[in-house]
């Protein structure tokens, strides 16, 4: 695992839960919460995405774990961790898409979760297939 994508990853997986606390505690200042904040359906929304965002914490900083104690298998939880990144910026940006918001705020961290993914699955699934 390069030191960039364990970088990525750690600040990716931290920033998650950061995320999730501060939501949590209300402490994202009005004027930077999203278009219909107050909309029930768009709060619950915004919550459905606690479950995934957690998951791909977990499987991150695991896998971080994992390849620090040379554990074998970090490289399946990372490919599962960085998948589900994407997952989660995709379906974000899509739905700001067809809302037609584009407010920078919410679309910069969640283009860079669908893109950032992308430059290291290739690279894990390369060094995977070569392993067998």
């Amino acid at each position: 695992m390069s030191k960039v994508l364990r970088s990525f990853m750690l600040v990716t997986d931290v920033g998650f839960i950061v995320y999730w606390i501060i939501v949590g505690l209300h402490l994202i200042p009005k004027e930077f919460l999203y278009k219909d904040y107050d909309n029930e359906l768009l709060v619950a929304w915004n919550m459905s995405f606690i479950p995934l965002d957690l998951v791909i914490s977990w499987t991150g900083l695991l896998s971080l774990y994992m390849y620090k104690r040379k554990l074998a298998s970090w490289s399946s939880l990372c490919m599962i961790s960085l998948s589900l990144t994407f997952c989660s910026g995709l379906q974000a940006i899509a739905f700001w898409a067809l809302r037609h918001d584009f407010d920078p705020f919410w679309w910069i961290p969640n283009v860079f979760l669908l893109i950032y993914p992308l430059f290291f699955i290739p690279k894990l699934m390369r060094a995977s297939l070569a392993a067998q």
